[in-house]
């Protein structure tokens, strides 16, 4: 595992106004590895939209599997943020793979 990720929690406070403002607040880092998609339709028709689909995997562990759809995925080193659509666990149990997307609203 050769990259870096954080992952970020949106938070959600009233202003002084009354007002709704969110932030992301940064939970954890880990390790992780990219693999990324290859040529199927959706995969080739979201490249052509700006979208770069692809697989995020780290090591499942209790801060790893608390982690849904809701978050968001940060490269340590690029600072590229990428939007989780979808999370799996392996069949072993011993990682979790984030289907991630970059170019879209985080």
């Amino acid at each position: 595992m050769r990259e870096r990720v954080s992952f970020a929690k949106r938070n959600e406070q009233e202003d002084s106004y009354g007002n709704v403002v969110s932030e992301w607040i940064e939970q954890f880092s880990d390790a992780a590895t990219y693999k990324h998609l290859r040529g199927g339709e959706t995969v080739i028709a979201a490249r052509l939209e700006n979208r770069h689909p692809q697989v995020i995997r780290v090591r499942a562990h209790a801060k790893t599997r608390s982690v849904t759809a809701d978050w968001k995925l940060t490269d340590k080193r690029s600072g590229v943020e990428y939007a989780i659509r979808d999370v799996t666990a392996t069949v072993d149990n011993k990682w979790i793979d984030f289907l991630c997307e970059r170019g879209v609203a985080v």
